[in-house]
C-alpha cells in the first residue's frame, strides 16, 4: 500500500502543474475559473491522499511509541487520577 500511496503522491505533484488553464477563460458553475476549481480538485485530492498515507501507510512503531509515552512529563496534560501534568525536574 505504501508504494500506491507514493505513486499518487507523485502523481499529484506531476497534475499539479497546470499549464494548459492559464489562459482559458471558461467558468466552472457560471464564477469560479477553470485553473481556480482545477486547483480545488487537486487540494481535496492531496487531503484524500494524505488520509490513506495516514490509515495505511503510517508506520505502527510511532503509535506505539505514542502510547507508552508518559503523561506527567508533557505540561498541560492530564494523567491517569485527572490531575495536571508536571515536567520531571532533572538534576
Amino acid at each position: 500500500m505504501r508504494y500506491t500511496i507514493w505513486f499518487l503522491v507523485l502523481f499529484l505533484l506531476i497534475l499539479h502543474q497546470d499549464n494548459w488553464l492559464w489562459e482559458n477563460p471558461r467558468l466552472v458553475l457560471g464564477f469560479m475559473p477553470i485553473g481556480l476549481f482545477y486547483h480545488t480538485c487537486i487540494s481535496m485530492a492531496a487531503g484524500i491522499t494524505w488520509f490513506f498515507a495516514i490509515q495505511f501507510a503510517w508506520p505502527a512503531e510511532l503509535d506505539a511509541a505514542s502510547a507508552t509515552h508518559d503523561a506527567n512529563s508533557v505540561p498541560g496534560t492530564v494523567n491517569e487520577n485527572n490531575e495536571p501534568g508536571r515536567r520531571e525536574e532533572r538534576a
